[in-house]
């Protein structure tokens, strides 16, 4: 099936199998290998994006229904100038990714909690991002992020 999508700004065309999970199709098919494919089963939330401004788990939808959408990878979040969106400078500076496997679906998770809520606290970003499963970090460092983040981007 012909599928048209818009993904970080760029219009593209894939013919896609009508089974072939968007995951797929966004590291296969457009070189976008910041999705992670963890456990295939929706549970690690390391393959998170977001279609229509909504997270998903894009190893669990398939590309023909992102059809027409409006789909934002990690690879998005940077200007293009290479300047790094400020959740990707914080994740740095307060040592929010060790091995960087869950780090794109953090990103992603964390990116739609503060396009909702511009000052969460401490409790809330651990309730938001409880859906994604980091093995390394003990998760303070990302939630020092997200919430170093969520202030320069509310002050800026």
């Amino acid at each position: 099936m012909n599928v048209e999508f818009t993904v970080n700004g760029t219009r593209h065309e894939a013919d896609v199998e009508p089974r072939r999970t968007l995951a797929d199709a966004l590291r296969d098919d457009l070189g976008l290998t910041g999705t992670h494919l963890g456990c295939e089963h929706g549970v690690c939330g390391a393959c998170t994006v977001l279609v229509d401004g909504e997270p998903v788990r894009a190893c669990l939808m398939l590309a023909v229904q992102a059809d027409g959408s409006s789909i934002t990878t990690v690879e998005g979040l940077a200007g293009d100038d290479g300047t790094l969106h400020p959740l990707q400078e914080a994740f740095s500076a307060h040592h929010g990714l060790q091995c960087g496997f869950c780090t794109p679906g953090m990103l992603m998770s964390a990116l739609d909690l503060l396009h909702r809520e511009t000052r969460p606290c401490r409790e809330r970003i651990r309730e938001e991002l409880s859906g994604n499963i980091c093995r390394c970090t003990g998760y303070v460092g990302i939630v020092d992020a997200v919430q170093a983040a969520a202030e320069e981007m509310d002050s800026a």
